[in-house]
């Protein structure tokens, strides 16, 4: 079995889970996988990669897709094949290098692994309002229903593909408040964190 050790970061919509998730693997010098996990389950699986990201949608509880499709024909298996190719991908990285995985459940994929150091990274609701209508340049409305709309799709893609949860922080290891910090403060801490860990 490998001894390569592995980061997971899950987050908040707007929390900037993912800004810091990559400034922490820019400080450590490892592999970052976020989006381009969606190509390679695209290429293994023979599909076009709107087609995985429209079906991460749907199993997430999206509910454009949900209209887009109504009666959810066909949704359960592909879905479900797509869960398990990810987190197969996720295996596979993992025992070929250090790295540092955003969302895709890697925490609870990668459960038994020992070298594993898993984050959840939130912060209040008004300081990601903030970060949507400041940052990404929403609309307060928007802003409002994507807050609604992705905490939820990403709690019920979690109870769906996750066993034996008790709350919201089963198989993370520590809770950081990102509004306390800035990325690179928060980046840091993880860095921080990984290096007394794994012994870096």
């Amino acid at each position: 079995m490998s001894n390569h050790y592995v980061i997971t970061i899950s987050r908040q919509f707007a929390s900037k889970g993912r800004a810091i998730a990559q400034k922490a693997a820019s400080n450590l010098g490892i592999y970052f996988m976020d989006r381009d996990i969606v190509e390679e389950t695209a290429r293994r699986m023979g599909l076009p990669v709107s087609e995985i990201g429209n079906r991460e949608e749907m199993s997430k509880g999206n509910r454009l897709y949900y209209q887009k499709f109504p009666l959810g024909i066909g949704r359960t298996a592909l879905e479900d094949e797509i869960f398990e190719v990810q987190s197969n991908i996720i295996k596979d990285t993992v025992e070929k290098q250090d790295c540092i995985i955003v969302g895709r459940l890697a925490e609870y994929v990668l459960r038994d692994k020992q070298r594993r150091l898993s984050f959840y990274i939130q912060a209040p609701y008004d300081v990601r309002f903030r970060n949507c209508t400041d940052i990404l340049g929403m609309s307060d409305s928007t802003a409002m229903k994507m807050l609604r709309d992705v905490d939820l799709a990403r709690e019920r893609y979690r109870a769906r593909y996750c066993e034996n949860i008790e709350n919201a922080y089963t198989y993370r290891n520590i809770i950081l408040d990102s509004s306390v910090f800035d990325v690179d403060e928060a980046a840091g801490i993880i860095t921080t964190l990984a290096k007394q860990k794994f012994g870096l």
